[in-house]
């Protein structure tokens, strides 16, 4: 009856909005390719990470941690970077670290020591063709601080002894970040694994506790793409920038970078969201219900303590193998590119006020927007078409879809594959938006480690 009263011109919209959906699509992952990735950048500042907190590692655990020679390692690392990602900075680096132990051994030490800078800089202009490099490197020399990296490697180039060269202060601060960035997220990996392999014991022994009911929003299919297609993508991905940022630059005119992209990014993240939510109400305001209504949504904020735990346990068990397509992807197709931009913001940045503003964004809006267009209306509407399987995958691949980015789409698919589930085996929101907040937040908070 419903479809028999469906008015043409919506139908029309529908496929309008699915056809230009496509098209947007198309483009938008095209053009992820040309995107700058951030795999690159994070293997480097990792791989400094280890060479200076190499010195305050134990000896039982710094093989598994930087490996037998992590000097190696980076110089390695710096090799197989793409001349546009190498700038002044990193040739000195490689320049530094390409110095024989021969012609280290003839540097004199107490040269360093006694800061007679003039004396240094005509012995590495006599044995190194790299006068004009090791000219910025020394002036570099004479302020630590600057780089604590750069200022070791050259010390050490020049004869200088460990114990001047290597600042333990630095060292102990980054071997606390190594150990943060790689045990934590190896603990999360085999905790992740031994709670699957209990819940897939749980299943062979039919011990699980049975799935609750989803409620849905009697929506029918054409208001799905309407919402989807037409709000989403085409009003939300493509026009709504269009808005926004004439409005976000006269907003953030007089303030300073890097708050102004954060600010912009927030302005331009919350304009996206207007055009599906006004879509939604829309939809559903003949039948008396609110577009954030706990009741239909089932968001179960009554019992926050159990979905935060459900919400745990799903980022336990989907870690393991979003990690694992993820390296499968790069080990079979290389790394793709097309990295998030928002990823490199974060990485880069070192204003607090601009990382808060990025945090909000990312670990606030994204999950509760996201969540409730994916697994609040179109994952149940799913459910009740065409059974649990197919809504799992088809709303998981319109999920990675979204995010227009062909490297990230295969993680992102195995994630939202793992928030419906939860959504399903739950049978509220709230621990889908917890979850996909504290795969944001980790994300987050492993990028300012990474940092340079």
């Amino acid at each position: 009856m419903q479809k028999k009263n469906m008015p043409r011109w919506k139908v029309f919209l529908a496929i309008l909005s699915l056809l230009l959906t496509i098209l947007i699509w198309q483009r938008g992952l095209q053009e992820s390719f040309d995107r700058p990735s951030v795999t690159p950048k994070l293997a480097l500042n990792q791989r400094e990470i280890a060479l200076l907190a190499y010195p305050s590692l134990p000896n039982s655990i710094s093989p598994l941690l930087v490996g037998e020679d992590p000097e190696l390692g980076l110089k390695n690392t710096l090799r197989e970077l793409d001349q546009g990602q190498t700038g002044n900075r990193e040739r000195l680096l490689l320049a530094t670290l390409a110095i024989s132990e021969d012609e280290k051994r003839s540097l004199l030490a107490d040269t360093f020591q006694e800061k007679d800078l003039n004396t240094v800089r005509e012995t590495l202009l006599d044995s190194l063709d790299q006068k004009d490099n090791f000219q910025i490197l020394i002036d570099r020399i004479q302020d630590q601080q600057s780089d604590p990296l750069l200022y070791r490697m050259s010390c050490l180039a020049i004869g200088g002894e460990p114990d001047i060269c290597v600042d333990e202060r630095v060292s102990r601060n980054m071997a606390f970040r190594l150990l943060f960035s790689q045990l934590l997220p190896l603990l999360a990996i085999l905790m992740g694994l031994l709670l699957f392999l209990r819940q897939g014991w749980l299943y062979l022994r039919n011990a699980n506790s049975p799935w609750p009911e989803i409620n849905f929003l009697p929506l029918s299919t054409v208001d799905m793409v309407l919402l989807i297609a037409g709000g989403f993508v085409v009003l939300g991905e493509l026009v709504s920038p269009l808005i926004a940022m004439p409005f976000s630059d006269l907003i953030t005119r007089e303030i300073a970078s890097p708050v102004k992209e954060s600010l912009k990014v927030l302005i331009g993240y919350a304009a996206m969201t207007v055009p599906p939510l006004i879509i939604l109400r829309q939809q559903i305001s003949h039948l008396r219900i609110k577009v954030l209504s706990m009741e239909w949504l089932q968001w179960g904020g009554r019992s926050f303590a159990k979905s935060a735990v459900d919400a745990l346990k799903g980022w336990l068990m989907v870690m393991p193998f979003v990690l694992l397509v993820s390296w499968l992807t790069t080990l079979f197709f290389g790394d793709p590119g097309g990295s998030n931009p928002l990823l490199d913001m974060v990485l880069s940045s070192k204003n607090y006020s601009a990382l808060s503003i990025l945090l909000i964004t990312t670990v606030v809006m994204a999950p509760l927007f996201e969540e409730l267009i994916f697994r609040g209306v179109l994952l149940p509407a799913l459910v009740k078409k065409q059974g649990r399987v197919l809504s799992v995958l088809v709303s998981a691949l319109i999920f990675a879809l979204a995010h227009l980015s062909v490297g990230e789409m295969p993680p992102l698919f195995v994630l939202g594959i793992g928030l419906a589930l939860l959504r399903l085996s739950s049978g509220r929101l709230l621990p889908c938006v917890l979850m996909h907040s504290l795969w944001n937040g980790v994300t987050f908070a492993n990028l300012l480690i990474l940092s340079a």
